[in-house]
């Protein structure tokens, strides 16, 4: 790639690639300026926490044609916002492109967009970028681009106020319809211990478990693993690809080049409304913390079968205060980082991007298949999963009793909760940390909570009201509008109305 690079002297544009403040994720900026470079195209890559300061200098002083900004946790659309908004104010007249995991063409459409003028673009992957960088550096393209795509994005905020016009339940109502499982004997046993426990995790055994499907989907290459190696049409580039991932994670292993550390645990735990609370010990007479949880305010559709269904929180697996059962309550963080950065920057010192990105991608499926790991073993030595007997597929497929819910995804989209998460754990002992933006440092790294009861599982809070997001902020002890910010993807209603 950069013989490629290197065969052709002129440059088609000069582009400022940055991971906003607060997030550390940058395996998909980097694919995108890879491609970009093998274009002719001029990258110049920030890296990660980058400040919209630092962004706007470097874009003025390099003479840039566009910025392109990336971000994976969501936090990070809210710093999109506050660099476009910069822009309009600094008077910045180039194009802005949005992406990473968390963007989506809504998004961009209703917060980014409207706060700058000139073109805001969002790129969906690498395969897409090079056609809407090369039509937005052409004069003569732009302005038709440009028109299609604020038609576009005019549609999709129609689309977005039509959405947020449909009515919530109230948070009483809600709470009304909570999800009530029976809370049985042996829908509550007993962990093996209780407090932390720290986990060493060889590498070789780690790699047993690793989603292969996922990895190739960070290159853009979608399809299940192993049925991928044989398709008509993405085959030999996913072989290639595999081959080279398999050769360098040997070498990973051998060299002991990444280190993977892990911590988790398991407290005696109740129900309190929508909080879960943890206690110091077995008496239950001191409350350890609270992890706060929301509830489904949206209403089913009602042609849906489902339209008189339960509004579910996490806190509805946990046996509530007063029930004649006792729970209990995991948590873990894992990393598979240690020492990727530091890989990743060897590679990139001897030009060598294509690894380098291999490396973090790599780490990025330990971190995962450290999590399903030690989930495995937590659910042995809860009791319930002690007679398991799942292939690596049955895990990928999580036939398996429990969920690992983690802060920051669709039950629990507060980040927030997180710094309890790692007091909690004390997972700074083991090399993990928080960015002011709750992003896990290193950036492979997994954590959550576990929760046992056999029907628990997964599901999209979806929109909230106000009612919730203030009775929230008290649970919290948090301003609301600070609560707004953290919660601002999932409000049903406009901050400030």
């Amino acid at each position: 790639m950069e013989a490629e690079k290197a065969s052709s002297a002129r440059s088609e544009g000069k582009i400022v690639m940055a991971t906003v403040k607060g997030d550390v994720h940058d395996i998909g900026k980097n694919i995108v300026g890879v491609v970009l470079g093998c274009n002719n195209y001029e990258v110049i890559d920030l890296g990660v926490m980058v400040p919209c300061e630092k962004i706007l200098e470097t874009a003025r002083r390099e003479q840039a044609d566009m910025i392109g900004l990336s971000g994976l946790i969501t936090p990070s659309l809210d710093e999109m916002v506050h660099v476009a908004s910069e822009m309009e104010r600094q008077g910045f007249d180039l194009p802005l492109l949005i992406g990473g995991a968390t963007t989506s063409r809504q998004h961009t459409a209703v917060k980014i967009a409207p706060a700058f003028s000139k073109p805001t673009v969002h790129v969906l992957d690498a395969s897409r970028a090079v056609g809407v960088v090369s039509r937005l550096v052409n004069r003569e393209t732009r302005a038709t681009f440009d028109a299609q795509n604020r038609k576009e994005q005019e549609e999709l905020r129609e689309l977005h106020g039509r959405k947020r016009a449909k009515p919530l339940l109230t948070l009483a109502e809600a709470n009304a319809r909570r999800f009530a499982p029976e809370f049985r004997a042996e829908d509550v046993p007993e962990p093996a211990f209780l407090g932390v426990r720290q986990v060493d995790a060889p590498l070789a055994e780690l790699a047993r478990y690793i989603d292969w499907t996922f990895f190739f989907t960070a290159w853009e290459l979608r399809g299940r693993f192993p049925a991928i190696l044989d398709h008509p049409e993405q085959g030999a580039a996913a072989r290639e690809l595999y081959a080279n991932a398999r050769k360098l994670l040997d070498e990973i292993i051998a060299g002991g080049k990444l280190r993977a550390r892990g911590v988790y645990g398991f407290w005696p735990a109740a129900a309190d409304g929508n909080d879960i609370v943890l206690y110091a010990d077995p008496t239950r007479g001191k409350e350890k913390l609270r992890f706060n949880m929301l509830r489904q305010q949206q209403t089913k559709d009602p042609a849906s079968d489902r339209a008189d269904g339960p509004c579910y929180s996490l806190a509805d697996f946990v046996a509530p205060v007063g029930a004649p059962v006792r729970d209990h309550l995991g948590a873990f963080a894992v990393t598979a980082g240690l020492g990727a950065a530091e890989l990743a920057a060897a590679n990139e010192k001897a030009l060598d991007d294509y690894s380098a990105i291999i490396v973090k991608a790599l780490a990025d499926r330990l971190a995962e298949a450290f999590a399903e790991y030690l989930h495995q073993q937590a659910r042995r030595d809860w009791g319930y999963g002690a007679v398991e007997d799942l292939t690596n597929d049955d895990l990928i497929g999580e036939k398996y009793r429990g969920i690992r819910p983690a802060f920051g995804y669709p039950a629990c989209p507060d980040h927030t909760e997180k710094a309890k998460l790692f007091d909690l754990l004390g997972a700074r002992a083991i090399g993990i940390d928080l960015t002011e933006s709750f992003a896990m440092t290193p950036a492979a790294s997994v954590s959550g909570i576990y929760l046992a009861h056999p029907r628990a599982r997964y599901f999209n809070v979806g929109r909230l009201g106000r009612d919730q997001v203030e009775d929230y902020a008290r649970r919290k002890g948090m301003p609301t509008l600070e609560v707004e910010r953290w919660l601002a993807p999932n409000l049903g209603y406009d901050r400030g109305n």
